[in-house]
């Protein structure tokens, strides 16, 4: 059920205004559309902004809560969060400040493009990965996220065909309904579900991730089983004013900005690794579960299906390889970039 009603609400950090889109636009989440030609393509290509594209198609996300256990910190180590929340790029101090700061909702996006679609990927932080069973492994850090595909069909945002999400070391793929697409080299996961958010009045792809592991998946893959957060993409980053908060604003921030995620992969400090974020065994992890594994959170491109082609980093640096490989497409799906900013 969800928690008491709001009192007042803290909001970190903005992002630009949502924007007014029109019928015409909410309309084109679920309609379909003939194969696309080269100068329809082109009219679409330049009708938004990747920002707006961005915003317009990022999930109504649900974050389940668990409060049980010290790790937990009643509910806060399951917030969304952004990687640098307590205002410094160390990634190996991010579980000993989960409690000392606010966590402030953000997500992080990348924006690939071809002649025929977009390609928009998101990653959801949280600094723990947490456990209260001692059958399971906690860790500092944690990324997860979705990728999805929407071709270009002459309006100004075009039509949402698949999503794949990343689970721990597991992809998951879903088409909306209406969707052209079918299940490629890869099994369909489930229906991609849309709703519409209040903030904006536009239907939105639904995600969820389970509390402690933080797995993502399509709603109802993974959803809200007692206590949660649902985060609505309304342009600022709100802190949940408890564990039940059912409308909570996360803000969009660009992985290619300028001194941004991109930019840091080289930081020692914030990754271990090529993709992989920094983590050690520091304060009270491993205190929940059976141990603390170091270095074990991957950002978009270092996620990887070990079952599954093309390989790791795909799923944001290669989207049309990977989507080609994932779905059979029946239009034309042109896998030269426009745009890729990897």
């Amino acid at each position: 059920m969800p928690g008491p009603a709001r009192t007042s609400r803290i909001a970190w950090g903005t992002t630009a205004a949502v924007v007014a889109l029109g019928v015409a636009a909410a309309g084109s989440a679920t309609a379909g559309s003939a194969t696309v030609g080269p100068a329809t393509a082109a009219l679409a290509a330049s009708a938004a902004s990747h920002a707006d594209l961005a915003q317009r198609w990022a999930p109504i996300h649900y974050q389940d809560v668990d409060q049980t256990g010290t790790n937990a910190l009643g509910g806060r180590s399951d917030y969304i969060a952004a990687y640098d929340f307590d205002g410094d790029l160390d990634g190996r101090n991010n579980w000993d400040n989960t409690g000392n700061h606010p966590l402030a909702a953000t997500a992080y996006y990348s924006v690939q493009e071809t002649g025929s679609h977009w390609f928009v990927t998101y990653m959801f932080f949280h600094p723990r990965d947490w456990s209260d069973s001692i059958f399971d492994t906690e860790h500092e850090n944690d990324a997860e996220g979705v990728m999805v595909a929407v071709q270009k069909d002459g309006s100004t945002f075009g039509v949402l065909r698949g999503a794949v999400t990343v689970a721990h070391s597991d992809f998951f793929s879903y088409t909306p309904a209406g969707s052209t697409w079918g299940a490629g080299a890869e099994n369909l996961d489930g229906t991609l579900q849309l709703a519409t958010s209040p903030h904006d009045g536009l239907a939105h792809p639904v995600t969820a991730q389970e509390a402690k592991g933080h797995g993502l998946k399509a709603r109802p893959g993974y959803d809200i089983r007692g206590d949660g957060v649902v985060y609505y993409p309304a342009g600022r980053a709100e802190v949940p004013e408890h564990p039940d908060d059912r409308d909570v604003s996360y803000r969009l921030v660009d992985v290619h900005t300028p001194g941004g995620l991109w930019a840091q992969r080289a930081n020692g400090q914030l990754f271990a690794s090529h993709g992989t974020f920094a983590g050690d065994r520091s304060g009270s992890c491993g205190d929940g579960g059976i141990s603390c594994s170091q270095n074990s959170a991957n950002a978009p491109w270092g996620w990887d299906d070990g079952d599954d082609g093309p390989g790791r980093g795909a799923l944001a640096t290669d989207p049309a390889g990977l989507s080609a490989s994932y779905f059979r497409i029946p239009e034309h799906l042109d896998r030269t970039y426009v745009n890729n900013p990897y």
